[in-house]
């Protein structure tokens, strides 16, 4: 089976980008036909009418948040990449952290460290479990190491002739 490889860094800010606005679109227009058929008046035809109304009106603008955060994190890890020169969670981390404190920045100080600290946690996390998944699969596929006997004789095969 192929590893999905990802693209090189001037597109994956695209990609990532993308990515995040389609989610955002997706998660955001169900999350609000819920929100908006909960909080329409009664009728079946009025409460459709408030779902897809707050659809239309909320959906692009949490779409457009994540894409903002998504090409924000994306040009962070990239930049992350070229300077350190190697790719690894750490850049992850630190890109949620900043990513999360930049977005914050003007809130104030405090707000900006908390939401810093939290992107990072959060991003730690994330890596954490995406290598503890990558472990347990890779232990299922461990190869054990073949064991031979002493006399070749003993292992079923044709009897080996000294010449």
């Amino acid at each position: 089976m192929e590893e999905y490889a990802r693209e090189p860094c001037p597109w994956r800010i695209v990609d990532d980008c993308g990515g995040a606005f389609t989610m955002g679109a997706l998660g955001g227009g169900l999350f609000q036909a819920v929100r908006g058929f909960r909080n329409a008046p009664s009728g079946l035809t009025r409460r459709f009418q408030g779902s897809v109304a707050a659809v239309q009106q909320r959906a692009p603008i949490l779409a457009g948040n994540f894409a903002i955060w998504g090409g924000m994190f994306s040009t962070i890890d990239c930049t992350l990449v070229h300077f350190r020169k190697k790719e690894d969670p750490w850049n992850s981390i630190i890109s949620g952290a900043a990513t999360g404190g930049i977005l914050a920045a003007r809130s104030g100080l405090p707000t900006m460290a908390t939401s810093a600290l939290i992107g990072g946690v959060l991003l730690a996390l994330i890596e954490g479990i995406g290598i503890l998944f990558t472990r347990m699969a890779a232990e299922s596929f461990k190869q054990s190491a073949p064991t031979f006997a002493e006399d070749p004789s003993q292992l079923g095969g044709p009897p080996q002739y000294n010449q």
